[in-house]
């Protein structure tokens, strides 16, 4: 069988993304891929090699996009002109938690593949050890925004302090645009509506206001080195 050409590859990624969201990923079997995607079966298996393997690399391509833009979004707000530090901080920690919704418009199966179904759901213990290494490097790059943004905003780089930007970037938008995201669209619509953003940013400000707690009081201690 010949290799899969590299746009044969994305339109696999593009449908397991939208499969997966759909359906989770514990309905999803090679052969109902196979079958969305219009390929024969060994088409999976040549071009990822495992179910596994695919999944992994579904999850890596929507993951690593969404950071780049996430990250884009956070230096636009921390440039901002006419106002002090204080006030571009609380801004990059509003457009870090928006991003969701920005991801959503270009790519609306994997912003709700990112934001619906569990990683651990989709990715088992089969996953091969380059695709579980470069998901874990994924994980430190989030760690490392929330710990730039902490320090932007109380100068700060301790769990405590990151706790409370996770909740600003990680637990509001998941809460507050889940239901959107889930919701069936409507035409010419934005996946998620501008008063449900304009929600979040108000909730993510209204937690900044309060200092986070002595970084003694902290949960978990994330390794907050750059």
């Amino acid at each position: 069988m010949p290799r899969p050409r590299v746009h044969d590859l994305d339109r696999l990624l593009d449908t397991a993304e939208r499969v997966v969201a759909e359906v989770g990923a514990e309905q999803v079997t090679v052969r109902t891929l196979a079958a969305a995607a219009d390929v024969p079966n060994g088409t999976i298996y040549h071009a990822f090699g495992s179910l596994a393997a695919l999944f992994g690399q579904t999850w890596l391509r929507a993951a690593s996009a969404f950071l780049d833009l996430q990250t884009e979004l956070v230096d636009r707000a921390l440039s901002g002109d006419g106002r002090s530090a204080a006030d571009n901080a609380v801004a990059a920690v509003v457009a870090a938690a928006d991003t969701p919704a920005e991801f959503a418009g270009d790519r609306p199966d994997a912003a709700r593949m990112l934001l619906t179904v569990k990683r651990d759901r989709l990715l088992g213990p089969q996953l091969p050890t380059d695709l579980a290494d470069a998901l874990i490097a994924l994980d430190g790059r989030l760690v490392s925004l929330l710990v730039r943004l902490s320090n932007l905003m109380w100068g700060r780089r301790d769990g405590a302090a990151v706790e409370v930007l996770t909740t600003c970037v990680v637990d509001l938008p998941t809460a507050l645009f889940r239901r959107a995201l889930t919701s069936p669209a409507t035409e010419g619509a934005p996946p998620v509506d501008p008063a449900t953003r304009e929600r979040l940013a108000v909730a993510v400000r209204a937690v900044l206001t309060v200092a986070p707690p002595p970084a003694h009081l902290s949960r978990h201690s994330p390794d907050t080195k750059d």
